[in-house]
């Protein structure tokens, strides 16, 4: 009762707050200059993701959101969580304790590793092939380098292949004309954090040269967790061992380059990102780790060749890229005093690390030759590996008749590379062709149809259509009526893990697979006002899940189990009562069951409220407020604690608007109401009072162009 009489607290300060900006803005001057509008808002009025192409926003054949650099200053962002929580129907949760990590859930599709959402940057599949996700080790990922950010929702197999399941990301980093010189920008703020960065972005000889260079670390919030999983282990066999009540670990330092060569045809793009010191979060076993640290490198690489006018009515686009990530860990799983079968006096202790690498080369081309079509076909051929594994431990696990592999202590750590790992190498290779066409079936209507044929070397074929009927209704209303299959190659992990108490890997278990079928209107009332509606609905097939093995005793095997169905709708609202005032909203509701059972299929929310204002208070000036409302949050089928409790959290931003300035200023406050928002844990034995948010904290920001 307390959590939702603070929300509606802060739900009608918002509400007051942008009262108050109205009023203002509405005595404040009008005459304000075009290009100031632009600083403001940015250009959001068209997408490339939804067909490959640059197409308008209203008229994509696919429910997209644009957000752009301008928006994220506005909104005061400093990782790419901050950005994606705009997004209609996307709710950034964080329900893995480990490192933290984001779980990005779109309509409804939440998962403990977050595989079913495609990360796509500069148009480059992000996807480590461990765990299907973007890493076991995220770090986060700061945004001062990204020009745009893309969103579809929905299934985009047809056009992406793997893991554009229930919905595709792609982050667009700057080119030289979009930094325009050189700028240098410190931010400090709570939990000891420090960024910094410096990007140029100009004309070197004959090249377009763009190059970012950040560093920065944090301690994490340190919010304290009450109990975890060793108070279990500790109530079982009477030690007492757990750090529980302790803070969780969150800290972690990080690097990031990059690099962005242009020349008339050809651009080359390489980027380094380093993440060091990175805490274990709630810890990896579900038992709080204040001295476990991970640490990831990512290297990539991509060299672009793209003639719009190789021969009458081709455009072609030919790219080469390759992929390196190195993960390194060392962990206490279970901490000093724990007792299982014996005593661990330093804890128990893990340190996998891994090494994989991806290549792909991909040609695609449009073909306007055709009256009324534009046709795109494109080709492609990866190879994806994990080509080192290392592990040492101070465990082995002991078959303990009715009970099942329990840890026994070794004394020390071994190096089991050699005779027991976690994963062994392990290689795939996959090739894709699609064909789409765009047709101009009538006047003010257009089809479009693809259909994309993947082959993977370990688990076979996969074709996935998807078609989209668009209709400009009015001159200010425009109709989509869509339709898509995706799937969801299985990670490694799926197919090969060994050696794991929990969890074996299958070879031979299936793609996860979804089709969808949504509807969505598009209206503009006046010059001011946007309203968008678009209601959809789903089946999710082939599930992969841990399914206990014939034996209880010896865990679990992954197995395509279960099916999950859903159904839902997003508004949007963008209104604009002044050229100096914009207020935005959106709100998603969903619900997703299981297929056999009708059970909720928990974690997800059922309604996620945001809202948004910025006011121009003065020339040059810009102050933005938003408020982010989760709530209708339920526990997985089996899991019998109460439901998670509703939370409001509002950030509001205060920041020059830079124009011909040569110093840029922000001032940001996250969770300004100082609510206690939490996130679910997966698993009820790890973190029963669940995984706590950062309270309110604050940020400074200074930027200068030189």
């Amino acid at each position: 009762m307390g959590t939702n009489r603070s929300s509606k607290r802060a739900l009608s300060r918002l509400l007051l707050a942008q009262a108050v900006f109205a009023a203002a803005s509405s005595s404040a001057a009008q005459a304000v200059e075009e290009d100031d509008l632009a600083q403001a808002y940015g250009d959001k009025s068209f997408v490339t993701i939804a067909t490959g192409a640059r197409v308008p926003l209203a008229r994509a054949p696919a429910v997209a959101t644009v957000i752009t650099a301008a928006d994220i200053q506005a909104v005061g962002a400093t990782d790419i969580d901050d950005v994606l929580q705009m997004v209609p129907g996307l709710t950034v949760a964080h329900l893995l304790p480990y490192d933290n990590k984001p779980i990005w859930i779109v309509r409804g599709i939440a998962t403990q590793y977050n595989p079913q959402v495609l990360l796509l940057i500069n148009g480059i599949p992000m996807t480590s092939i461990y765990l299907g996700n973007r890493g076991d080790v995220w770090g986060g990922m700061p945004v001062e380098n990204i020009a745009r950010v893309e969103v579809i929702r929905g299934p985009g197999s047809a056009l992406y292949g793997a893991d554009a399941f229930a919905g595709v990301i792609n982050i667009v980093t700057k080119t030289a004309t979009d930094i325009a010189g050189t700028q240098v920008g410190l931010r400090h703020g709570s939990f000891s954090t420090t960024d910094g960065w410096l990007q140029y972005g100009g004309r070197v000889g004959a090249f377009e040269v763009a190059a970012h260079l950040g560093i920065g670390r944090t301690e994490g919030h340190k919010r304290i967790v009450e109990v975890d999983g060793q108070t279990v282990n500790d109530a079982i066999f009477g030690t007492r061992a757990s750090l529980a009540p302790g803070p969780v670990s969150l800290g972690r330092r990080s690097l990031d380059a990059q690099v962005d060569i242009a020349r008339n045809e050809w651009r080359l793009r390489s980027s380094y990102k380093r993440r060091d010191d990175v805490g274990s979060g709630g810890g990896v076993a579900g038992a709080l780790d204040r001295d476990g640290r991970s640490e990831t490198e990512r290297f990539t690489a991509d060299l672009t060749y793209h003639d719009p006018k190789l021969a009458p009515g081709w455009d072609v686009t030919v790219q080469g890229s390759y992929f390196d990530m190195a993960t390194r860990s060392q962990l206490v799983l279970l901490p000093p005093g724990t007792v299982l079968l014996g005593p661990f006096p330093e804890g128990m202790l893990g340190n996998p690390a891994k090494w994989e690498r991806h290549a792909r080369l991909t040609a695609s081309a449009f073909y306007t030759g055709f009256a009324g079509h534009r046709v795109r076909v494109g080709i492609g051929h990866a190879r994806e590996d994990i080509y080192r594994i290392e592990e040492s431990k101070n465990f082995t696990l002991v078959h303990v008749p009715g009970i099942g592999n329990v840890p026994a202590p070794l004394g020390a750590l071994v190096d089991v590379t050699a005779t027991a790992p976690f994963l062994a190498p392990q290689r795939r290779n996959s090739s894709f062709a699609y064909l789409q066409d765009e047709w101009t079936i009538a006047r003010d209507w257009t089809l479009t149809a693809g259909l994309r044929r993947d082959h993977y070397s370990d688990f076979g074929d996969t074709t996935n259509p998807r078609f989209a009927l668009v209709w400009d209704a009015a001159y200010n209303l425009t109709a989509k009526l869509l339709y898509g299959r995706a799937f969801r190659a299985p990670s490694y992990v799926e197919l090969y893990a060994i050696n794991n108490p929990v969890i074996l890997g299958n070879p031979s278990v299936r793609p996860e697979r979804i089709r969808t079928t949504e509807a969505a209107l598009a209206w503009q009332p006046s010059g001011n006002l946007h309203l968008g509606l678009n209601v959809f609905r789903y089946a999710m097939t082939d599930i992969l899940r841990p399914v206990p093995n014939a034996d209880p005793t010896t865990g679990s095997t992954t197995q395509n189990s279960g099916s999950q169905e859903g159904r839902g709708l997003e508004l949007e609202a963008q209104w604009d009562p002044s050229r100096d005032l914009r207020l935005a909203a959106n709100y998603g509701k969903q619900r997703s069951t299981e297929g056999s059972s009708g059970r909720d299929a928990g974690i997800a929310p059922h309604h996620h409220l945001y809202l948004r204002g910025d006011w121009r208070w003065r020339a040059g000036w810009m102050a933005n407020l938003q408020l982010n409302r989760i709530a209708g949050r339920v526990r997985e089928p089996g899991d019998s604690r109460p439901p998670v409790a509703d939370y409001t959290t509002v950030d509001m931003t205060l920041r020059s608007l830079g124009g011909t300035r040569q110093w840029e200023i922000a001032l940001s406050v996250r969770n300004l109401f100082n609510a206690d928002a939490r996130e679910p844990s997966f698993a009820p034995g790890a973190l029963p009072n669940d995984f706590p948010l950062p309270r309110r904290s604050f940020y400074l920001q200074a930027s200068y162009r030189l």
